[in-house]
């Protein structure tokens, strides 16, 4: 017997045999949960007939701004204010607005995440109602630590991102289009139907990167609040500001990856920019929304000292010590198989940074049963959540204090 599966021979393998038991299907009557990625090869003609009918059915998105309105800032797109009023460009360009990315998007074209495209001058979302991937979740597989510990979360996500992380863990779904996974529309209250049917208060949109389907998750998270559900994102955190600040009026919690303390990582590893993450991260403590940032940690690129104590520094400055942050370890994905996984000495140390600098609730993660997966009392040092993996083994949080102690301790508790 062959041992040595890849991961796509093993997802193959898991869904021949029924492993998958949280997939799409299962939970929405949609095609299996990454059924794509062994079915037979969509061609080129199948691809674009595919696409013809996203198109036909994509709603227009919202956060841009189009070259024949005669309303529109030019300097949104050439960066400076313009000597004339209004210019005839030949063709019509979109000026994306929900990231940072900041795309100019020609007539018949997609932005950086493929999942927008400019339809005679209009910008449509490919993504919306397309769930790919469905899965209920613990909540500390997000992770979040410190939000409602041991509750399941009913977790969607589309294909698409605005980034290009070269060690990207969901690749086969953030690098994919949508017209590449064929799935049915789904619509917001049936996503919100399903979870109340998984008996799971939260709902969190995950996997990808769900700015790229903000108008879907918005509708769903106001569909969710009225049931007295939760929504969370898991997010790269390189939207804009006013696209970020719809989010907090309708979400419950966020989760920020922080992939590195530089903008030449973010760059070259990434195909994005720091600043912009930066920005989002105080956007979002600042709106009260519970905050959680996770750094994942990648040997030799951004686990400099330099680097570890340039990212603490920052967050319990700028956002403040009881912003919980987890120190992940990576594993070898996607184009980046040639590193090994982190030296769990390297999140220790980053975990011990962290706690110098004043940081309240600093994680190692992705290493089951370390101890640094344990939130500790920072007044009296005991432990109050033990955890095991992603279970929960002892909470000793009690109306959201010590229960030694007394100490009020950040997070959303009930």
């Amino acid at each position: 017997m062959n041992t040595n599966l890849t991961r796509r021979e093993f997802l193959a393998l898991s869904y021949r045999y029924g492993l998958l038991l949280g997939s799409a299907s299962a939970l929405l009557s949609s095609p299996p949960l990454f059924s794509w990625l062994f079915s037979s090869s969509i061609g080129s003609a199948e691809a674009s007939d595919k696409l013809k009918e996203l198109i036909r059915t994509a709603p227009r998105a919202r956060f841009w701004a189009s070259s024949t309105d005669a309303a529109s800032n030019c300097a949104l797109c050439h960066g400076q204010p313009m000597p004339f009023n209004s210019f005839d460009h030949g063709d019509d360009f979109i000026q994306c607005l929900l990231c940072s990315q900041n795309c100019v998007i020609k007539e018949g074209k997609r932005g950086k995440c493929n999942t927008r495209i400019n339809i005679n001058g209009e910008l449509r979302t490919l993504s919306y109602g397309r769930p790919v991937s469905v899965h209920v979740d613990p909540i500390e597989k997000k992770p979040f630590y410190h939000f409602l510990p041991g509750t399941a979360a009913f977790s969607l996500a589309t294909a698409g991102c605005p980034l290009s992380c070269q060690f990207c863990q969901n690749w086969e779904l953030s690098q994919a289009k949508p017209e590449d996974i064929p799935v049915k529309y789904v619509p917001p209250s049936d996503i919100v139907e399903a979870s109340l049917n998984r008996y799971a208060p939260i709902i969190a949109y995950t996997y990808n990167e769900p700015t790229v389907f903000t108008e879907y998750l918005l509708d769903i998270a106001r569909l969710g609040k009225k049931e007295g559900q939760r929504s969370v994102i898991i997010s790269c955190g390189f939207m804009n500001e006013a696209p970020l600040s719809e989010m907090c009026e309708v979400l419950d919690g966020i989760k920020i990856d922080l992939k590195g303390f530089s903008n030449d990582f973010y760059q070259k590893v990434c195909g994005a920019e720091l600043k912009p993450v930066l920005r989002s991260i105080k956007q979002v403590a600042r709106s009260g929304v519970h905050l959680e940032i996770v750094n994942l940690v990648v040997p030799t690129l951004n686990d400099s000292d330099e680097m570890l104590n340039g990212l603490a520094e920052w967050i319990a400055g700028e956002v403040g010590p009881d912003i919980p942050v987890h120190f992940s370890r990576f594993h070898p994905d996607y184009k980046m198989l040639n590193l090994p996984p982190t030296p769990i000495a390297t999140l220790e140390r980053a975990r011990d940074i962290a706690l110098d600098k004043g940081l309240h609730y600093p994680f190692v993660g992705n290493v089951p049963g370390h101890p640094g997966n344990n939130t500790f009392c920072p007044k009296c040092g005991k432990t109050l959540i033990g955890r095991q993996g992603y279970f929960i083994r002892f909470n000793n949080v009690v109306n959201g204090k010590c229960k030694f102690c007394g100490e009020p301790i950040a997070g959303v508790w009930s």
